[in-house]
């Protein structure tokens, strides 16, 4: 099984508290292959809605392929999610739960299809990302030391 990661979204990391992941498949013309497979595609302010039973990634910036003609893609349309029913209604009960929303954190080739990883996630106060920032200060400087007692 191999995976190729093709782009991460670092802001839901820092912005959300990433509970439950899922992977989903998605609904995507040519012309967005094309372009995912060449790296233009942003995952930054992009979200997952759903509407009726179905479930879709919403601002998910993918660049229109220059080599297609007149029937290219539009940046920023709605693309539907690829989920298993189950795996719907765990969505949908926790986006109507306060304070949840769902984030795409990836998206990746899995044997030569392209899937993307979603997380249930719930948003950071500012106290809690000053917390992290020096949680991550602290064990940098631990590996430092750790590093620097063993050469001595």
């Amino acid at each position: 099984m191999s995976i190729k990661i093709i782009a991460e979204n670092r802001k839901a990391r820092h912005d959300f508290e990433l509970l439950e992941k899922f992977e989903a498949g998605l609904v995507l013309t040519g012309s967005e292959v094309k372009s995912i497979r060449g790296g233009a595609i942003n995952l930054k302010d992009s979200y997952v809605v759903v509407q009726g039973n179905e479930v879709f990634l919403q601002n998910c910036h993918i660049s229109e392929y220059k080599a297609s003609s007149y029937n290219n893609h539009a940046p920023e349309r709605l693309r539907k999610l690829l989920l298993n029913r189950n795996e719907i209604h765990k969505i949908m009960g926790k986006i109507q739960e306060r304070g949840f929303s769902c984030v795409p954190t990836k998206m990746y080739f899995k044997n030569g299809r392209i899937k993307i990883e979603i997380a249930m996630a719930r948003g950071k106060k500012m106290h809690d990302k000053r917390e992290d920032i020096k949680k991550r200060d602290r064990d940098k400087q631990a590996r430092e030391a750790m590093k620097s007692a063993g050469r001595g």
